[in-house]
């Protein structure tokens, strides 16, 4: 199976760690992921704000159509390919484009999806020895529809203990440039959830999309809280020292 790592813009700029970790996890299952040098971002940011880029869409199709599956450490990202390249691509005019779009959509996975539903594993060797819990983000739930992906790979991880989370479907706030515009409502919902997270007394809080992880994160270093924001490809590389 040829596999690419779609590493989206804030993988790349801000949390590098999680498009390595992805690397790592991929060739411990055999596997030897390429970078397509000419990737860059899927225009999900775009797209919400109500600009359509089919050039964006284009770009991404011609970069990862000849791949088998396309995989990244992010749901959100994962979810903008599937349910809004074509979407674009039509709005444009393009239906040849759109044709070419579902296809490349249809193999792009979000890491826990490829890992359980392609690669039919919940362990891929991880051994993380802290408290954690986990945050099932807006994106993941509604869009991407990861499902227990993510939980069933945390449970294999050894040495991990997963607390439940109060309120885990609850929104952390961000919700792109809600965070933005909706500046006071985003913190009530971010304190909120902060909230819940200390109460468990977790040691690391994860989840698939480091958006939410940023907000999540910046809320409980500013707290003080000594809880570490992960995404989840971090914890799953982790292996004994």
């Amino acid at each position: 199976m040829r596999v690419a790592l779609f590493a989206t813009c804030l993988i790349d700029a801000l949390f590098p760690d999680a498009g390595k970790a992805t690397v790592t996890i991929l060739e411990r299952l055999g596997l030897h992921p390429e970078f397509p040098l000419e990737q860059t971002c899927c225009g999900q940011m775009h797209a919400n704000s109500g600009y359509f880029e089919p050039n964006l869409v284009r770009r991404y199709v011609d970069t990862f159509d000849e791949f088998d599956a396309i995989v990244t450490p992010s749901a959100s990202c994962a979810g903008a390919i599937r349910h809004q390249h074509v979407m674009i691509a039509r709005d444009a005019g393009d239906n040849a484009l759109a044709t070419r779009a579902q296809a490349t959509a249809d193999k792009t996975y979000e890491l826990s999806q490829f890992l359980v539903d392609v690669m039919h594993t919940d362990d891929v060797g991880a051994y993380f020895p802290h408290r954690v819990t986990y945050h099932p983000t807006c994106h993941s739930l509604r869009v991407t529809r990861v499902g227990d992906a993510p939980l069933r790979l945390l449970r294999d991880v050894q040495g991990l203990e997963l607390v439940e989370l109060p309120g885990a479907h609850e929104c952390c706030g961000f919700g792109g440039t809600f965070a933005v515009k909706n500046a006071e409502t985003s913190t009530a919902m971010v304190a909120d959830k902060c909230r819940a997270i200390v109460s468990t007394g977790a040691q690391v809080c994860t989840a698939v999309d480091g958006s939410c992880l940023l907000q999540i994160g910046g809320r409980l270093e500013r707290e003080n809280a000594q809880i570490r924001a992960l995404l989840l490809a971090e914890i799953l590389a982790s292996e004994p020292r």
